[in-house]
């Protein structure tokens, strides 16, 4: 199953020009199997996100953005805001505590610019204690440059972690663009997280034949 496990949706999303039916409809058209709701610090009612998933015969997974002091955090299983989850390990115990999991998405934001040496960057970054709190970060994001991702790339061989795809789409000329391919049949949030923590993924540029 390919499913993109980042996107935008306005109003809950001020900077994306994509309604929700939008995203579905053409993530649809483009051959994927489904989408995850990754609004910025918005929490989306998970029956809500299976309605549309319902209206439009296609998987929709509820999820968040958050702003954290380390950067922007994909997370699943939680879907209310408390306080301090603007620090990362506060995050993580929130996360913890509802069976969840955790990405870094676009990691070469703050930390890797196109003048930069790549190896030089990752060493940096690697530095921060922060991945201890996270389960995997997106190597692959539509939005960033082929050097960006190159980055993000290392970043993860250097964990040894696989790494996720997602478009990062906030319009609809980035649908698609990346993405990740799950082996085994996804139904549900629960499923995906399952499967994300199984490490039976990988992620993929749907704009080359090869990640």
């Amino acid at each position: 199953m390919l499913i993109d496990l980042h996107t935008h949706t306005y109003p809950n999303s001020d900077d994306s020009f994509l309604s929700p039916s939008e995203l579905i409809v053409n993530a649809k058209r483009a051959g994927l199997d489904g989408v995850c709701l990754t609004d910025h610090d918005w929490y989306w009612d998970h029956e809500a996100a299976a309605w549309l998933g319902r209206q439009h015969n296609f998987l929709v997974i509820p999820g968040v953005e958050t702003n954290t002091e380390d950067g922007h955090i994909l997370a699943f299983g939680i879907d209310k805001f408390q306080f301090g989850m603007h620090r990362t390990s506060f995050l993580r115990e929130m996360v913890d505590e509802n069976g969840g999991f955790m990405i870094l998405a676009h990691p070469f934001r703050r930390h890797f610019y196109s003048s930069d040496d790549i190896d030089e960057s990752v060493e940096n970054f690697l530095k921060n204690p922060l991945f201890q709190y996270i389960d995997t970060i997106e190597i692959l994001n539509g939005k960033a440059t082929e050097r960006q991702n190159q980055f993000s790339q290392e970043l993860g061989k250097r964990l040894d972690w696989k790494g996720v795809g997602g478009s990062d789409a906030h319009e609809l000329k980035e649908i698609p663009s990346c993405a990740t391919y799950f082996e085994r049949k996804i139904r549900n949030l629960e499923e995906m997280i399952q499967e994300l923590k199984a490490g039976r993924y990988k992620p993929v540029n749907l704009r080359k034949k090869s990640p």
